[in-house]
């Protein structure tokens, strides 16, 4: 448990520069306690990278968390996984990729004075998109107002409700039916059995759709999100990127000169950025969608730049997840008959229902492990605090250290999750490794994978994240027989981690493959502009999407 150490008169206190420069010109640790880190020094040869982002490496910011661990295996004891840079006249920067450390420092994150925030560092650019006042910003009792207005309606709870869950399945699957139909043509059209496709802007606009369709009740026309918002939130996206690293004066967007085609291209992709938000915010004053389950008196103004996070934020994370999930079923054929086997016969996704999916649980758990969203989470000391492993294992971490806990290459290492702890490599895809787990009495709370971040602050989005994929993995298996046609598997990472080669696969038709289309009455005259009929079944004709 993080313990702040109120004996300290430096406690609660600002890092001071100057106070510290003696030491830090010395080489001495700024770290207390039985157990140390090991220093990396700023510059050294045969390193992927610098550890730290700048103009010229911030697209690689795998490389630069693996920096830290370069040569650390041949380390015992604490150092072996966890690593820190000081540089004079500035911060430590603390790197864990030690679950013990990460699942302390997480539970220890919080509004309560000596807690751990979240380090604002890594997300300016995120916040001169978005807005400061968020819950993905903002810290202390700001963030505490903020996880209490936002977070209800995104409750499992809440979700699960059977008459709300019923509504958003059954659009759901009116939803995936009109997209799946138009991938079922084209292969109709090429005359072939498969068809290669890049399945990432397609998992991109579906799970857009459902964001804003299924779950705000708006009605914006498919051609719209795929063609438009999309590609407006693509660029918003890459552009917080590079703004959290190049634009250290913090100047907006909007007060930006059009000098460049690029500052041109993101203006307007905000502009677009701001429709959508508006267009979802509207659905609040007919209680479309889950903003029934919205209770607040707070002004319409005061929500947009939640929803903001939560458009781009929920839009990246869940694009991620389903698309590592399907690019490793698509190396693994033998886990994704596994998978199908189990969904074939569903017909309606209820919860019950995915539930009783274990194999596709374990593939979605074991997705999550090896290839997570977020790859670290920041954090930073507000006051000097000893974090305690075990009885011989305290360190204190001083205040104003900035602390980047790395997911990535804690669920990769082979000591954590490796033969000896799991059964199978850690490096691998092993939908089994689950069920070994299971078997050996190891439950959820042993094996954290941090998918969602851990403690206070984890992601209030998980159970929307994990219904919305589980649904589109789900279709997709029971659809789709892909294959991938390269064995390789390699990441890229900005936001959040995706696939490199965009889940590129050969796609073919199952003989079988049926979904039955939600029915909904409708007059007789009503013509649907999507033929379903071939690849789903129905008792009576669809409505158009």
């Amino acid at each position: 448990m993080g313990i702040p150490d109120t004996d300290n008169p430096r406690t609660n206190a600002a890092f001071s520069r100057w106070a510290h420069l003696p030491r830090q010109l010395a080489g001495r640790s700024p770290f207390e306690g039985p157990v140390q880190p090991a220093r990396v020094p700023l510059f050294r040869r045969g390193r992927p990278a610098l550890p730290f982002p700048h103009p010229w490496n911030y697209h690689e910011p795998l490389s630069i968390l693996e920096t830290f661990f370069v040569d650390a295996d041949r380390d015992d004891g604490f150092a072996r996984h966890n690593r820190y840079l000081e540089v004079p006249g500035f911060a430590p920067v603390l790197v864990t990729r030690d679950p013990r450390m990460i699942r302390e420092i997480s539970s220890e994150t919080g509004d309560k004075p000596g807690q751990f925030d979240r380090d604002t560092l890594p997300s300016t650019g995120i916040a001169r998109a978005t807005g400061a006042d968020t819950l993905l910003y903002a810290n202390g009792l700001s963030w505490k107002r903020q996880k209490k207005l936002a977070t209800p309606p995104f409750a499992r709870t809440t979700l699960f409700q059977p008459e709300q869950f019923s509504e958003f399945e059954r659009t759901f699957r009116r939803t995936v039916a009109g997209r799946l139909e138009v991938v079922r043509q084209r292969i109709a059209v090429g005359g072939t059995d498969r068809i290669r496709v890049t399945l990432e802007p397609e998992i991109k606009a579906l799970m857009l759709e459902m964001l804003v369709n299924n779950f705000f009740g708006a009605d914006v026309p498919y051609d719209q999100i795929r063609n438009r918002f999309v590609p407006a939130l693509d660029r918003v996206i890459a552009h917080i990127v590079r703004d959290t690293v190049v634009n250290k004066l913090g100047v907006p967007l909007n007060r930006l000169p059009s000098i460049t085609r690029g500052i041109a291209d993101a203006k307007r992709a905000r502009a677009d950025f701001e429709e959508l938000t508006s267009i979802v915010l509207a659905g609040r004053r007919e209680g479309r969608g889950l903003w029934r389950q919205f209770e607040s008196d707070a002004p319409d103004h005061a929500l947009r730049a939640n929803l903001r996070v939560f458009l781009a934020g929920d839009l990246e994370a869940t694009t991620s997840y389903a698309s590592w999930a399907i690019s490793h079923l698509a190396r693994h054929p033998a886990a994704q008959e596994l998978v199908h086997a189990e969904v074939q016969a569903i017909d309606d996704y209820t919860p019950a229902n995915l539930a009783r999916c274990v194999q596709l649980g374990h593939a979605l758990n074991e997705t999550l492990r090896l290839t997570p969203a977020l790859y670290f989470h920041p954090r930073r000391a507000t006051a000097d605090t000893w974090v305690t492993l075990s009885p011989t294992e305290r360190i204190k971490i001083p205040t104003g250290t900035h602390i980047l806990l790395d997911v990535w290459h804690a669920n990769r290492h082979e000591d954590h999750w490796g033969v000896a702890a799991t059964g199978y490599p850690a490096a691998s895809f092993e939908p089994d490794r689950w069920a070994r787990l299971s078997a050996a009495g190891k439950g959820p709370n042993e094996m954290l994978h941090f998918g969602f971040g851990h403690g206070p602050r984890f992601c209030p989005g998980k159970s929307l994240g994990q219904l919305e994929v589980a649904l589109v993995v789900g279709a997709c298996v029971k659809l789709f027989r892909f294959t991938a046609p390269t064995p390789r598997n390699d990441a890229r990472a900005g936001v959040s981690t995706k696939p490199f080669d965009g889940v590129e696969v050969d796609l073919r038709l199952r003989d079988t493959a049926v979904i039955t289309a939600p029915v909904e009455p409708r007059p007789t005259d009503q013509t649907p502009k999507c033929p379903f009929a071939t690849l789903f079944k129905a008792t009576t004709p669809e409505p158009g999407t």
